[in-house]
């Protein structure tokens, strides 16, 4: 590699991140990751090659969808009931039990699915979800404009995405939060706030991934991004109270307020989750401490992220993947999946480092372990260090560093 090639955080030669270099490795896991997906699935029967199911996480989502069909509000919160449910119309499930914790919504939202064989259905799933994906990529990569060049290799990146793999692998629903924090950023841009607070409300439907949104904004006053959220999450809840009756929401309610019983049951792979608060479990053990570290940890993520969005010159792609990285880091629950939503704070960072090289190449590094760490999870069986939270942490730093800079408010503008 010269020194002279040009570089996704600008074109200078004092980094290692270069276009082609960064392009090269996104096509190494994008063939490494999928070949292996394409293996593992090409045996007879919903069975993979490792003698899991294929789509593992979808059975729960095809499981409510025929609770729905068949209107059995009664069993949305009955693990038992669900698993034999699930065995009676996919007999390769036998056996498979799943935490019911998803809001009654959920269900009619899948219904249509179980008019469907599971094969079929998680087809649907997949290609649903690749679409969702690719469009919130596209359009935020439009919003960047220091990445137009390099539409190729953003492409690849988007592709060998470990977080993506993991999405489709585990047939899991987070394009759909993806999707709400795209949509919310796009509007944002275009200073809807209303509008934007009614996507982002529809987040209830994963409510960890709100908490964070919902501080920040409580502690910035922005009552129009809050009273829209607040108003789509209600009417998404009130789908599954007109479908179902009041019950089954109050049985979702009970449910979250003693979930922290059920973490073992929700939790079964620690090593494949990415927050503050497994973060401290696994590396500490003793328990009141660990949780201790983590309320301490995150008001800290959250009051950096906080002092970013009250200074109002920062650029909007700067608060925004502070925000991001917030959401993952102060989720009570947040699995490797869920890392999909980082997509737009990878791009938009990116986006910022490549206009100011100077200060731009540290920050590129640490988002591309952050890209990359997911992949080492399995280690924190035998480290009980999750250096992807590490890493997160000190992008939510250095954005901060870089948001409390004098900045040009033109310029600034200008970048959003």
């Amino acid at each position: 590699m010269h020194a002279t090639s040009p570089t996704l955080m600008g074109k200078v030669g004092d980094t290692w991140l270069t276009a082609k270099r960064v392009r090269a490795h996104a096509l190494i896991f994008a063939l490494c990751l999928w070949s292996l997906f394409v293996w593992n699935l090409a045996t007879p029967g919903l069975r993979d090659r490792s003698g899991n199911l294929k789509g593992t996480d979808f059975l729960h989502f095809y499981t409510l969808a025929i609770v729905a069909s068949e209107h059995r509000g009664g069993e949305l919160y009955d693990m038992n009931a669900q698993a034999k449910l699930a065995a009676g119309h996919v007999p390769q499930a036998a056996g498979i039990r799943y935490l019911p914790l998803y809001p009654p919504q959920v269900s009619v939202f899948f219904a249509p699915l179980a008019h469907l064989s599971y094969g079929w259905a998680l087809a649907i799933w997949w290609i649903l979800t690749a679409t969702l994906y690719a469009w919130c990529c596209y359009v935020v990569w439009r919003a960047c404009p220091q990445l137009r060049e390099y539409g190729s290799t953003v492409t690849l990146a988007a592709i060998g995405f470990p977080a993506f793999f993991h999405l489709i692998a585990w047939g899991q629903s987070s394009a759909l939060a993806l999707v709400c924090f795209a949509g919310t950023f796009l509007l944002l841009r275009k200073e809807r706030e209303f509008p934007a607070g009614l996507v982002l409300g529809c987040l209830i439907f994963k409510p960890q991934l709100g908490i964070a949104a919902a501080l920040v904004f409580i502690a910035i006053g922005a009552w129009k991004i809050l009273s829209g959220a607040v108003i789509s999450a209600a009417a998404e809840l009130l789908i599954g109270v007109s479908y179902y009756g009041a019950g089954p929401l109050r049985d979702w309610i009970c449910r979250l307020q003693n979930v922290r019983s059920a973490l073992p049951w929700l939790e079964p792979r620690p090593y494949q989750t990415h927050s503050l608060r497994t973060f401290w479990a696994m590396l500490l053990p003793w328990g009141g401490l660990a949780l201790g570290l983590y309320l301490a940890s995150a008001a800290l993520v959250l009051g950096i992220t906080i002092l970013l969005w009250k200074r109002e010159p920062v650029p909007l792609s700067l608060r925004f993947s502070a925000l991001l990285l917030a959401t993952v880091l102060v989720a009570p629950h947040l699995t490797v999946y869920d890392l999909v939503i980082l997509a737009p704070a990878l791009l938009l960072g990116a986006d910022w480092a490549v206009a100011h090289p100077k200060s731009g190449n540290r920050l590129g590094t640490v988002l591309y372990l952050i890209y990359v760490l997911p992949l080492l999870g399995p280690l924190t069986r035998w480290t009980h260090v999750q250096i992807s939270v590490l890493a997160m942490a000190v992008a939510v730093y250095m954005l901060w560093r870089a948001g409390m800079k004098p900045m040009n408010t033109a310029a600034s503008a200008q970048a959003d």
